[in-house]
C-alpha cells in the first residue's frame, strides 16, 4: 500500500516541477544554513584549538599586575628579576623550563627597505617551550645570553619583506640603533588566535634587548613549562608559592602578578564561538519554519486544486486514512528532499566559506541528520492540516466540485 501511496505522491508533485522546487525553497535554505552555521561554528572552534596549541606545549605565561576578572592593570606593579626567574627554576620542582620574554615594536631597516616590527628579547629555552624551530641557520643559544650577542632570528614575514628574493642568513640589519646580524630564519607560525602575524617578529637574546633596547634588566613576562600535561596545575601553584615569597606577598593579600594558562583562553574561546554557533543555527532554523509554512501553503492549494480526484477516489472506495496518507506522504516527500539537498549545499556552502577564512572545514556530524529529521518533521507538523482537509471531504461534494 505505501509503495502504491509513495507513487501516487511523487507523481502528482513531479505534475507542477515549479511549484514543488519553489515549495521546498524553503526547506532547502533552512537546512543548509543550519549545516553551514555548525560546520563553520565547530571549524572556528578547532582554529582556536590549534591556535592555541601552537602557542606551545605545557606552557604558563607569568605577567606582572593585578588581574580582576578580564582586566590587568600592571601600574606601579614591580617587574620580575633575574633571581625570579633562577627561584622558580630551583623550587619549582614540576617546572622544566623557565624563559625571559620582552617585547616592544621597533624600526627594522635593511639597505633600502625598512619594516616596523615586534622585536622580542629571549633566553634560548623560549624556543623549546613554544615548540619554535629555524627553518634555516641556527636558533639564539647560551653563548648568545651570555655574550649579549647582536644576532638575531627572523620571521619569514620580516625575511620576505626585507630579504626579497634572497637568503637573510649572515647579514646585517639595523634594529632601532642596534645593527645586529641574522643568524637565522623561524620556521611559519601564521595568524595567532587574535589574527596577529606571528612571522612578524625578530628575536634577539634577552641580555641585549634588555640592555641595549630598554636600558633595564628588568623582566617584562617569564613563560614556563610543565614537565607533564597531567603536571601545570602543580607547576602552577608552584610557581605562585615561590614568588608569593619573593615579592614578600603575605596570606589573604593580592597577588601583583598572574600566572595564565593559555588552556583557560582556549576554553574560553570555544564557549564564545559554541554560543555564537547555536545562536546563528537557532536564526537560520527560522527558515524551517518559513519553509513549512510555505508546504502547508501549497498542499492547501493543491488539496482545492484537485477535488475531484478526491472525490473519485473517495466514491471507488479509498478510504480518508488512504487520501490523508496520500498527501501526507507528499509533504513529506518535499521536505526530505528539500533537507537532502539542503544538506549537499551547506556542505559546500561550509566548505568555500572555511577556504575563503582560513579555517578548517569540519563536517558536522550530528548536526546533518537533526536537521534532515527537523526538516521532516516539518513536513509531517505542516502536512497534516491539508491531508486532514482532504481527508475529511465529502465524496459527493467533491465529485459537483467545479
Amino acid at each position: 500500500m505505501l509503495p502504491a501511496t509513495l507513487s501516487l505522491a511523487i507523481s502528482a508533485l513531479l505534475r507542477n516541477k515549479m511549484r514543488s522546487m519553489l515549495t521546498m525553497l524553503g526547506i532547502v535554505i533552512g537546512v543548509a544554513a543550519v549545516v553551514m552555521m555548525q560546520s563553520m561554528g565547530r571549524g572556528a572552534t578547532a582554529y582556536v584549538g590549534d591556535a592555541i596549541s601552537g602557542l606551545g606545549s605545557n606552557m604558563l605565561i607569568v605577567i606582572p599586575g593585578t588581574v580582576k576578572g578580564m582586566q590587568q592593570s600592571s601600574l606601579g606593579v614591580p617587574l620580575f628579576t633575574a633571581a625570579d626567574l633562577d627561584a622558580v627554576r630551583r623550587q619549582a620542582h614540576d617546572v622544566a623550563l623557565v624563559s625571559a620574554a620582552g617585547s616592544r615594536v621597533s624600526r627594522a631597516v635593511v639597505g633600502p627597505y625598512n619594516r616596523s616590527v615586534t622585536t622580542s628579547g629571549v633566553t634560548p629555552e623560549y624556543f623549546e617551550i613554544r615548540a619554535w624551530g629555524a627553518v634555516a641557520g641556527r636558533l639564539l643559544n647560551q653563548a648568545d645570553e651570555r655574550r649579549a650577542s647582536t644576532v638575531c632570528l627572523i620571521g619569514q614575514t620580516v625575511a620576505e619583506a626585507l630579504y626579497p628574493g634572497q637568503n637573510p642568513l649572515g647579514r646585517e640589519m639595523r634594529v632601532h640603533q642596534i645593527a645586529c646580524r641574522v643568524v637565522g630564519v623561524m620556521e611559519t607560525k601564521g595568524a595567532s588566535a587574535f589574527g596577529m602575524d606571528q612571522d612578524d617578529v625578530i628575536f634577539m637574546p634577552y641580555s641585549t634587548f634588555s640592555r641595549r633596547l630598554m636600558g633595564s634588566d628588568r623582566v617584562q613576562v617569564f613563560m614556563a613549562s610543565a614537565k607533564g600535561p597531567d603536571l601545570i596545575e602543580d607547576a602552577k601553584a608552584q610557581i605562585i608559592r615561590v614568588l608569593h615569597r619573593r615579592r614578600h606577598i603575605a596570606q589573604g593579600e593580592d597577588d601583583n602578578f598572574a600566572v595564565r594558562d593559555p588552556r583557560e583562553l582556549q576554553s574560553l574561546l570555544q564557549s564564545v564561538t559554541g554560543m555564537l554557533t547555536t545562536l546563528l543555527a537557532g536564526v537560520a532554523a527560522v527558515s524551517l519554519v518559513v519553509g513549512g509554512i510555505g508546504i502547508m501553503n501549497i498542499m492547501l492549494v493543491s488539496v482545492t486544486e484537485r477535488t475531484r480526484e478526491i472525490g473519485v477516489r473517495l466514491a471507488i472506495g479509498a478510504r480518508g486514512s488512504d487520501v490523508l496518507m496520500q498527501f501526507l506522504v507528499e509533504a513529506i516527500a518535499l521536505s526530505a528532499l528539500g533537507g537532502m539537498v539542503g544538506i549537499g549545499l551547506g556542505l559546500l556552502g561550509a566548505m568555500g566559506a572555511a577556504r575563503a577564512i582560513h579555517v578548517p572545514f569540519v563536517v558536522p556530524g550530528s548536526a546533518m541528520p537533526i536537521a534532515f529529521g527537523v526538516s521532516v518533521l516539518v513536513g509531517v507538523t505542516f502536512g497534516v492540516f491539508p491531508a486532514r482537509k482532504a481527508a475529511k471531504m465529502n465524496p459527493l461534494a467533491a465529485l459537483r466540485y467545479e
